[in-house]
């Protein structure tokens, strides 16, 4: 080319399916992967009801859904949807303030790239990669961040979001991962209301990725956006893919509250929606499909039984890892994946673990020949050694090095012993430069 073409910070990786590439190197080489990296829970054994099924057939059946819904959304869908917050939450809105996607990586995608470019959305550290991604692209900076401390339960520091955000008047939105994603922390009422707060007292908008919103157990709770936003600017981004489950639906959508009371903010919400209808509309028949799930008579039994087995795999992991010398875990209480920190400076370079197979160790080896960062190191050597894919934690954009794993095995028995082996790896690993 006659000069550089790509857009700055495309330097950046997705490190969540990028270290699929090793994996299926390493099946192809014979070794059985164990799949922790990627929150699908098909993919992990889930299978789908025949209720359901029997719901997207009688859909498949109505001429409609092989059209192109609206931009916006299916309208009938829209209402359903807009009726529900308003009879769940406090805060009131129509079929018009919701906007579907191809699902939420595409609502994400299309919420940064609207902003101008010298303004900022802030985000919590570590944070989910897809969000990372888009707002870094975005403006071709690195991101602003407030920290989730690993030592506190993974509590968010709102004295850190607030001082950052009297300081950096580029920042005007706040970023809020309800339940987290990648480390399970469900945020209290008490500590969403003061990010709320924040954001009234700066003039701020707020996005609420709620994905999660109804997988919470281990006896927290939380509240919707819709429950505490007042009279701030905000969108609630939500989907189907993990509560149905049905990740391969590409469908998600955005509740916008407060456009009328700001007209910076409703003219960015027309910014989004201009982009949306350049792409004619999102995908129908999943659209169709959502009012009569969620009010089909299985499904709340259905979504609890998940909730549960969630419940118990967080249990598990936690009780087997919490006395693990070396890391810092804490229990997950929603979505479905567990962080585990390393303390401080027991990683280097010259740790490793025994692998048996010349190969795979010669391939294992080339990967961390380079200068890469700790965890990632561990993370190849534990997927060599073992066969479980796990993520370093630092692909979410944190120098706190660690790793998420999730929380979707359907065995509990082969869940219990994966983590097992994993704390052992760890133990093994770190003392193997002693």
């Amino acid at each position: 080319m006659r000069f550089d073409i790509a857009k700055s910070g495309s330097g950046l990786t997705y490190e969540i399916r990028q270290i699929v590439t090793i994996g299926n190197r390493l099946e192809e080489l014979g070794i059985e992967v164990n799949w922790e990296n990627i929150g699908d829970p098909i993919q992990k054994g889930e299978k789908i009801p025949d209720w359901m099924k029997n719901v997207m057939i009688d859909i498949l059946k109505e001429d409609m859904s092989y059209a192109y819904s609206p931009t916006k959304g299916m309208n009938e869908t829209r209402q359903y949807l807009a009726e529900r917050v308003n009879r769940m939450g406090k805060a009131q809105i129509t079929s018009e303030d919701i906007i579907f996607f191809n699902g939420l990586g595409d609502a994400i995608a299309r919420s940064y790239s609207s902003i101008r470019l010298d303004a900022r959305v802030i985000m919590p550290e570590p944070t989910y990669s897809t969000h990372l991604l888009a707002e870094v692209l975005h403006a071709s900076f690195p991101p602003n961040t407030y920290r989730l401390n690993p030592y506190s339960n993974w509590s968010p520091d709102v004295r850190e979001l607030e001082q950052k955000v009297r300081s950096h008047k580029s920042i005007v939105g706040i970023l809020v991962i309800n339940p987290d994603n990648p480390t399970g922390f469900v945020y209290p009422e008490e500590t969403l209301k003061q990010i709320v707060a924040i954001a009234k007292q700066f003039d701020l908008f707020l996005i609420f990725d709620e994905t999660y919103h109804n997988i919470v157990y281990n006896g927290k709770t939380t509240l919707a956006l819709s429950d505490i936003i007042g009279d701030v600017p905000g969108i609630s981004m939500k989907g189907i893919s993990k509560e149905f489950p049905w990740p391969g639906s590409r469908c998600g959508w955005i509740e916008v509250y407060n456009a009328d009371k700001d007209k910076a903010f409703s003219s960015y919400i027309d910014a989004i929606l201009n982009q949306k209808m350049s792409e004619v509309c999102s995908t129908t028949l999943p659209q169709m499909s959502i009012p009569i799930m969620l009010e089909h008579p299985e499904y709340e039994n259905y979504l609890n039984t998940r909730v549960r087995h969630y419940e118990k795999l967080s249990n598990i992991a936690y009780n087997i890892l919490k006395d693990v010398p070396y890391i810092v875990v804490n229990r997950t209480n929603g979505a479905f994946y567990m962080s585990v920190v390393f303390n401080e400076a027991v990683l280097n370079n010259r740790q490793k673990l025994h692998i048996e197979q010349t190969d795979i160790r010669e391939l294992i080896e080339k990967l961390v020949d380079d200068q890469i960062e700790y965890d990632k190191r561990f993370v190849y050597y534990l997927l060599g050694a073992t066969g479980i894919c796990v993520v370093p934690l630092t692909s979410f954009f944190t120098s706190v090095p660690g790793f998420r794993m999730t929380l979707l095995e359907k065995d509990a028995a082969h869940f219990e012993s994966v983590v097992k082996n994993m704390a052992e790896k760890i133990v093994e690993y770190i003392e193997s430069s002693k």
